[in-house]
């Protein structure tokens, strides 16, 4: 985005390298965040898989906050193969994916169903729980679908840095949803959906925003997170915004903001903060393995 130039001198020099270059499929923009790596290990042939909410992009990476996805599970693997073979090919016979979820054929209709499921799920011994962070939430349905869980009596909690057409806390309609946005040192880039689902948790990231120009008229892709540890982060991350009383500005039912106040310095939370200390006790750490985001200061 809004450097088509640099993307054209670079297709040309790979090409000139002796490197395919595909530019994607006629009429949709690719926004989804792929790499595919297929290489021959000692077993035979395996694929690593990246899946990003980010763009591969060194100036947005020192200002961007995103998530990332490196992974060799066979299931993904197949995913992004059928992914590319689509993106290199243009043909869309009826693919059928194991894990991802691209649009613009399956991610839309997918969080639609999550979000009826959840009002289904709701009950008073495990009630209903959706939070979605995203950078814009704009497309109708999905506006119109969590109105709904709302009055079914499911809590939403949505973290929106950018347009939000949603209206949080009118009576009869909006008052179980929250919308926060967070503004900080990094630009909050990042895509999660979480859904309660009965207690039956379920977790994904991915590169499309809630808006109908990514929803229907670009490929995207949304991955499910199964990894236990992965989701455990997943929820530390969505956790530690909802808290955020430093960065965060919070929707009224006008569609004003009000940033949030902690009079007491001592209490003051910021979760980018929690988060670089958090990434520089994982790099520091002597074992070299997985630091639990809730070790240490960090609950």
């Amino acid at each position: 985005r809004f450097d088509e130039s640099a993307n054209i001198e670079w297709a040309s020099r790979m090409e000139e390298a002796g490197i395919h270059v595909s530019f994607g499929v006629l009429g949709l923009k690719t926004h989804s965040k792929v790499i595919l790596v297929v290489r021959q290990d000692y077993n035979g042939l395996r694929r690593y898989v990246h899946i990003g909410t980010g763009n591969y992009h060194a100036g947005t990476a020192k200002l961007y906050s995103d998530l990332g996805l490196m992974t060799c599970d066979d299931t993904i693997g197949e995913d992004v193969t059928e992914l590319f073979n689509f993106l290199t090919t243009g043909l869309n016979p009826e693919r059928k994916y194991g894990n991802l979820v691209p649009a613009p054929k399956q991610l839309k209709p997918l969080l639609l169903e999550r979000i009826e499921r959840e009002i289904v799920c709701n009950t008073k011994a495990v009630p209903g729980l959706i939070r979605l962070k995203t950078n814009a939430l704009e497309d109708h349905d999905i506006v119109r679908a969590l109105y709904r869980a709302s009055q079914a009596g499911v809590k939403i909690d949505l973290i929106v840095r950018d347009t939000c057409r949603l209206r949080p806390g009118l009576p009869g309609i909006s008052e179980n949803i929250t919308v926060r946005s967070i503004v900080g040192q990094f630009l909050e880039h990042s895509r999660i959906f979480y859904f309660q689902n009965g207690g039956n948790e379920e977790f994904y990231i991915g590169s499309a925003d809630l808006m109908r120009r990514n929803l229907e008229s670009r490929v995207e892709v949304m991955a499910r997170i199964d990894s236990l540890p992965l989701r455990q982060e997943l929820a530390w991350i969505l956790k530690m915004q909802m808290a955020d009383n430093r960065l965060a500005w919070e929707m009224d039912s006008d569609g004003s903001y009000t940033q949030l106040r902690q009079e007491h310095p001592e209490e003051i939370q910021s979760c980018q903060q929690l988060f670089i200390r958090y990434a520089s006790e994982r790099v520091l750490s002597d074992s070299g393995g997985r630091v639990s985001p809730s070790a240490g200061n960090l609950e």
